[in-house]
């Protein structure tokens, strides 16, 4: 019995996509039996003086290996970044791309798209820092994205490599966004999963009343003891397939949950910087770069920060915007993602100096590589492979 269906579809006018799903069951039994008898009885005697009875049953079924799992194929290593270790697994061989999670999860986010990756790539899927086997150090100012940019150029440079794809979902994403703005010279192409652009995100945190109420989660992240209520079962709850949920449970009871909620304490926006909006805040942290820091230490905001502008001082200008997106992009975005709306989407491409491919996923959700793994990974090898 075979059954196959296709669909196709082209997104925004600039990107055509197109997935087949494919299911064939194919059984073969062949039986064959045979009994074969024969007797013969001398005269001479009462009783047979031979009897030979045969018989055969043949049956196969073709039944397929199943492939070992990817976390028996992977290998793993630690990139040292200032003494901090940062995990990271690798499979396949070929140029350079390492992937960075989001909240919460680990490296086998990843795992649909390693399997096809690694035909013509070496892929490098990273345990952020406070997750699973890398180091956990104590200390929000540990988690400042100065320090996590750092981490992933030390992984590619403990990888061999001088430059690489860089791939990111949610905080992966917020990571590799300033990665590939601030050091270009180590970011071969970039590959944004469910994380607009960090000019659209302070955007729409500052204008987009649904986007504010919807980032109210990330409020409370900021709040002391917050880490208190997580539980590694509730972490692992968006996992729809059973066997992987099992597998994130064990991964979130090695992390550090307090570590964790520091990238919110560190580096989300404590404001929105829309008066309005802000009344139950001291905190002006509109920024997404320090201002007296130059485009290698910049930070997606300026969370430190407990100062209120004086409205009779002429408003600082505040720091200049993040420089523009000099390498190819890949975006993707669930549009069932109520974290992250697609409104932040809009004019991503005023901000990218190099072509962009953006592709929108109705019915996928926040985690568009597992939600929609094949059209995504598809696309990427696609992509890559051009």
């Amino acid at each position: 019995m075979a059954v196959s269906a296709s669909v196709s579809g082209s997104v925004a006018g600039s990107v055509a996509v197109s997935a087949s799903v494919a299911v064939s069951v194919a059984v073969a039994v062949s039986g064959s039996a045979s009994v074969a008898g024969s007797a013969s009885v001398a005269a001479s005697a009462s009783v047979p003086a031979s009897v030979a009875v045969s018989a055969s049953v043949a049956a196969s079924a073709s039944v397929p290996a199943r492939p070992p799992s990817i976390e028996d194929r992977v290998t793993h290593h630690y990139a040292d970044s200032d003494g901090v270790k940062i995990h990271y697994v690798t499979l396949g061989e070929g140029p350079l791309v390492v992937m960075l999670h989001g909240f919460p999860d680990y490296w086998y986010t990843w795992r649909h798209q390693m399997e096809a990756l690694a035909a013509s790539h070496t892929v490098a899927a990273v345990d952020l820092r406070g997750y699973n086997l890398s180091d956990k150090p104590r200390g929000v100012e540990q988690y400042d994205m100065r320090l996590l940019m750092a981490d992933v150029a030390a992984v590619i440079r403990d990888a061999g490599s001088e430059r690489a794809v860089v791939a990111g979902h949610d905080w992966g994403g917020a990571i590799a966004w300033w990665f590939a703005m601030t050091r270009p010279q180590m970011t071969e192409r970039l590959i944004i999963l469910n994380l607009p652009h960090p000019r659209g995100m302070m955007r729409e945190w500052r204008e987009n009343p649904q986007q504010q109420a919807n980032s109210a989660y990330a409020r409370r992240f900021q709040e002391e003891g917050a880490h208190e209520t997580l539980t590694a079962e509730g972490l692992a709850s968006w996992v729809t397939d059973e066997a992987a949920r099992a597998r994130y449970v064990e991964a979130f009871e090695r992390s550090d949950f307090e570590a964790m909620l520091n990238y919110y304490k560190r580096n989300f926006p404590r404001s929105t910087g829309n008066a309005s909006t802000d009344a139950d805040t001291d905190t002006d942290a509109d920024t997404v770069a320090d201002a007296d820091t130059d485009a290698d230490t910049v930070a997606v905001a300026d969370a430190d920060t407990d100062t209120v502008a004086d409205t009779d001082v002429v408003a600082d200008p505040g720091p200049p915007p993040p420089p523009p997106v000099t390498m190819p992009v890949l975006m993707f975005h669930g549009l069932e993602d109520q974290a992250l709306l697609a409104s932040g989407l809009n004019d991503t491409w005023e901000w990218i100096d190099a072509d962009l491919t953006l592709v929108t996923i109705p019915g996928a959700g926040h985690f568009v590589q597992q939600d929609a793994a094949d059209l995504v990974t598809r696309t990427m090898v696609a992509w890559l492979n051009r």
